[in-house]
């Protein structure tokens, strides 16, 4: 099993690899994505699994055991990346789902459920702007034709993009028959750092949203302007930032602008318009609106005395996700027979430490899978720099074997 999941994560490391910054842009329906999806397919094969895909290039390969019957067990995450982002977030998970499989069939185990190992689509929402956009299409929580026309920053609308890729034209995944799903996923944070555990079990999601700001005003000239005759929106945009890091700050939240478009975008001209998109999380529904109230209003109030015009437009806002109850108990009864204290390398054995259970303010397939009414749980690994969305995202290999055992432990209890 060592050997298969250093195997598999050497071939996966260079892909989308930028030489530069090290980081990744494995961006969905590119070339990148068309490496990582040839690997998957390649993957399945090795493993005499059946390969389903759907018109979007979202994945599932089926261990279909014999006799093997009803509701199924679904595991799995993401291949794509933010912009630069790391290597761990969503392809450890994809790789640990193959290596897991690998565990179990070396221990003899005979499933009598199915076991699907997913890929999901665009999770990261960072080609066209909606995370979650594979598994929001699935469970039908966005419509096809509204995703179709949606466009890149390049102008590029979804269904152009599903062309060039030359995906087919299929249905999307069916669901219906899927009785759980567990999804494994690098730690974006530091808990399990700071508790010196290798291995945790997710309670909930945080409620998260991507705001659009647009700060209109009147482009003129940068010399011959004077300061007092100005409708600057960087102004407006530049305070609206510092609000947002106020608020989020006295409010014990998460607030950030990182994506900003500017026109004219000329150096010697003040700029007509500006626009600032905002992610922001927090711990409950209420705390999410009154947190980007908040800042729209500080946006709002400083519009009035710039005399620039500002609209606020909600892009995509997911609601708090409590993992199933039922499901995420039986796990942490596993957890509670496993050893994850041990140092990395250790490997996983009995003991009587059960996993730490934490939140994550991260969105993934597993909220939307959650929300669309499927069982689902969550199995995060140590990251010990707890740095994520970034070249410096990282996991030792020892915890991540630990991370693969942990998910065999799982999946070996609900498929027997």
């Amino acid at each position: 099993m060592v050997d298969d999941f250093e195997r598999m994560w050497a071939d996966l490391a260079p892909v989308g690899r930028s030489a530069a910054t090290g980081g990744y842009f494995r961006q969905p329906w590119t070339s990148a994505e068309n490496e990582l999806r040839a690997w998957f397919v390649g993957q399945a094969a090795a493993r005499g699994l059946r390969l389903e895909t759907d018109l979007l290039g979202n994945m599932v390969a089926w261990w279909e055991a014999p006799g093997a019957d009803g509701p199924a067990v679904l595991t799995g995450s993401h291949l794509d990346s933010v912009l630069d982002g790391g290597a761990f977030d969503g392809p450890l998970g994809v790789v640990s789902a193959f290596a897991a499989v690998d565990v179990l069939r070396a221990r003899g185990v005979a499933p009598v459920r199915p076991l699907g190992v997913s890929a999901f689509v665009e999770e990261e929402g960072s080609r066209f702007g909606l995370a979650c956009l594979g598994s929001r299409l699935v469970t039908g929580e966005v419509a096809l034709e509204d995703a179709l026309a949606r466009r890149d920053r390049a102008g590029t609308s979804l269904e152009d993009a599903l062309a060039a890729a030359d995906l087919g034209t299929g249905s999307l995944l069916d669901l219906a028959n899927v009785g759980c799903f567990v999804e494994l996923h690098v730690e974006q944070g530091r808990h399990l750092v700071d508790t010196d555990a290798v291995v945790g079990l997710a309670s909930e999601i945080w409620p998260h949203g991507r705001y659009r700001f647009d700060v209109t005003g009147r482009a003129d000239h940068a010399g011959a302007t004077r300061m007092e005759d100005r409708h600057d929106p960087m102004l407006t945009f530049a305070m609206t930032t510092l609000a947002a890091n106020k608020q989020a700050r006295l409010a014990g939240q998460r607030a950030t602008f990182g994506r900003l478009d500017v026109a004219p975008n000329s150096t010697n001209a003040v700029p007509s318009r500006v626009t600032g998109w905002l992610d922001a999380r927090a711990d409950s529904d209420a705390a999410l609106a009154a947190l980007v109230d908040a800042i729209a209003r500080q946006a709002a109030d400083r519009a009035e005395r710039d005399g620039t015009a500002l609209t606020v437009t909600p892009e995509s806002v997911s609601a708090s996700v409590a993992f199933d109850v039922t499901l995420t108990s039986r796990i942490g009864r596993i957890g509670a027979r496993t050893r994850t204290g041990a140092s990395s390398g250790a490997g996983a054995g009995a003991g009587d430490e059960a996993w730490p259970v934490i939140p994550s303010a991260a969105g993934h397939d597993a909220g939307i899978l959650a929300a669309a009414g499927v069982p689902t749980a969550m199995l995060f690994v140590r990251n010990p720099t707890g740095v994520s969305h970034s070249p410096e995202e990282s996991a030792e290999t020892g915890d991540c074997l630990v991370g693969v055992e942990a998910l065999a432990d799982v999946l070996a209890e609900l498929l027997t």
